[in-house]
């Protein structure tokens, strides 16, 4: 295609946007609610896996051991400990140490209650294991106890279900959301488009029986959906970008002692900003392009 053409094409897509300002205006702000929507979605969806790995790294499994082990014993069973699947880290933590916690915990009004304890301590030796995946929580608890040397595992292994089951229902949902508002934004773009052809039906007749191809005719709306789509996607970004700082802002001051763990492991919307403005600029020209052509090769028959 000639320099020229591609230019006289795109000031027809433009020309088409200003001459239906009407429709335009619809079309951009119908397809940027979509965008503040499908990017509110991906946001929070965003927010829930942050939170939701930041209680996974919380996620905790208390290896109790025999208590006729040597310390030769524990050093070997802290390497195969290391070594197993699905556990990142491990802790060992004495029976004494953990008897000094405890009267940490329950403060010093009451830790006189523990006294004497000292040399006829209850507790035992144990391991703090931190793991990986919580959906896999069940067979690391079932390793952990066919393994020598661990009397018994306490695990959170109903929270650990749920997290992961949040993690799914948060996926699942956000796609479903973003499929179904994709679908919505085409079907009014595309609308918009039959409109405007309709509307010039004589100029695309005469267009055509003077040799102008088909293609040459659809360029001009397809130049038109994208853009609607980039206008769109635009201004939907720059809106959910200050409204999503200024909704962290205004929770921080009011509910940073209520909600600290969704303050501190919220995202930066900034950070993701490229990510963002591409995924946004890409999926509003798609939008605009795919309305503009879906039915543009029916009404040039006329």
């Amino acid at each position: 295609m000639r320099l020229h053409n591609f230019t006289y094409l795109l000031k027809e897509g433009a020309r088409n946007v200003v001459s239906n300002k009407l429709m335009s205006l619809a079309s951009i702000g119908v397809l940027m609610a979509c965008l503040l929507l499908i990017g509110s979605a991906t946001l929070f969806s965003l927010n829930v896996n942050s939170i939701v790995r930041y209680v996974e790294q919380q996620n905790e499994v208390v290896a109790f051991l025999e208590e006729d082990l040597t310390r030769e014993d524990v050093q070997v069973l802290e390497l195969t400990l290391g070594q197993m699947d699905n556990i990142l880290e491990t802790t060992y933590i004495s029976k004494d140490a953990a008897l000094e916690q405890q009267k940490a915990d329950i403060g010093p009004e009451f830790e006189g209650l523990l006294d004497g304890l000292e040399d006829d301590n209850p507790l035992l030796d144990r391991f703090i294991l931190r793991v990986g995946d919580p959906s896999r929580i069940e067979n690391t608890v079932a390793a952990l106890r066919a393994t020598d040397g661990i009397l018994k595992v306490n695990a959170a292994t109903e929270v650990s279900y749920i997290l992961a089951g949040l993690k799914r229902a948060v996926a699942v949902a956000g796609m479903t959301i973003v499929a179904i508002l994709v679908v919505v934004s085409v079907v009014i773009i595309t609308n918009t488009i039959k409109l405007t052809v309709f509307s010039r039906r004589k100029e695309i007749n005469i267009m055509k029986y003077v040799g102008a191809t088909d293609l040459f005719i659809r360029m001009p709306f397809l130049v038109e959906g994208m853009l609607i789509g980039l206008l769109a996607a635009t201004l939907a970004f720059l809106m959910l970008g200050y409204g999503y700082t200024y909704l962290l802002e205004w929770i921080g001051k009011n509910y940073a002692v209520q909600l600290p763990i969704v303050i501190d492991n919220a995202i930066d919307f900034w950070e993701f900003a490229p990510q963002l403005l591409a995924g946004f600029a890409g999926l509003g020209v798609f939008i605009g392009v795919v309305g503009s052509g879906v039915f543009v090769r029916k009404y040039l028959k006329v």
